[in-house]
């Protein structure tokens, strides 16, 4: 068993998250730091953790980041939030939005060539409903060895490593290119994600789409993040997104998914616009 601990949990400790086999991650956590830890495991189901001798003695989570059905991240979501009105209304929304915005999907992708050269989109990996992954679009906005650029400013720079743990964003990006800077302050690098809300990936309001990476950050309220599609916009979109400390960000978009209404839906997507054209001061 300690060879199990060495080779393949205790490297992760210091995250704050212990991966593995749940017999071998729960006793690393009672030798390391007993009840204070938490196990986030993978396989260790919500059904599981509710029987498990370990439950009194360790802080445990069921296995949200690589869950891709409902009994793994708990709770029965046969659909997401909203149902069929709200799938109604990001179709009309979305394909509505495609067609007014079509001119500007055909001139920014001429201009990323033009300027940078290089690939158009930029496709990440996303969570979703349910714990599904799935590819998000944004238009391309930073250099191409942009993960490179960003460890090395981050080695070099000890004030921009506390901001980008603490929020994930820096108000002075190294990546981010000219072009790309006025696309983000636009929010126009998002327009592609249209064509995710067609495919049901994600809505035209919800939560922010987040990497699994992220999603430990949220704690329980990733339960509520897991019930809906995330969305083009939120309460984070409006409440000034990139001025928001990350723990507000989950705050909102916790707050959303407990008070969802579809008027509330549509009175977002009327504070969306105005928001976009505030041009906001970071990206």
């Amino acid at each position: 068993m300690s060879s199990v601990i060495e080779s393949h949990v205790r490297p992760y400790r210091d995250l704050g998250i212990v991966v593995g086999a749940r017999p071998a991650a729960t006793l690393l956590l009672r030798q390391e730091s007993g009840a204070a830890a938490t196990s986030n495991t993978p396989g260790l189901t919500s059904p599981q953790l509710d029987a498990s001798p370990d439950r009194g003695t360790t802080a445990l989570e069921p296995d949200i980041l690589t869950a891709s059905v409902q009994e793994d991240v708990g709770g029965d979501h046969r659909q997401p939030l909203g149902g069929w009105a709200k799938r109604l209304l990001d179709l009309l929304v979305a394909s509505t939005a495609l067609i007014l915005a079509s001119p500007i999907l055909v001139l920014i992708p001429l201009l990323i060539k033009a300027t940078t050269g290089g690939p158009v989109l930029f496709v990440h990996r996303r969570i979703g409903f349910n714990g599904k992954v799935f590819d998000c679009y944004k238009f391309r906005t930073m250099v191409p060895n942009a993960e490179d650029v960003l460890q090395r400013h981050l080695s070099r720079d000890l004030q921009a490593a506390q901001e980008w743990a603490a929020n994930q964003k820096l108000k002075c990006d190294p990546r981010i290119l000219f072009f790309g800077k006025m696309l983000r302050k636009s929010s126009l690098d998002e327009l592609p994600q249209l064509f995710n809300v067609l495919r049901g990936d994600m809505s035209c309001v919800g939560p922010r789409p987040v990497v699994a990476d992220e999603l430990q950050r949220y704690g329980a309220a990733a339960h509520e993040y897991l019930k809906t599609r995330p969305g083009l916009t939120g309460l984070w979109q409006i409440s000034g997104r990139n001025m928001t400390e990350y723990s507000h960000r989950v705050l909102l978009d916790t707050q959303y998914v407990q008070t969802w209404s579809l008027l509330r839906d549509f009175s977002i997507l009327m504070r969306t616009i105005p928001a976009m054209m505030k041009f906001d001061q970071t990206s």
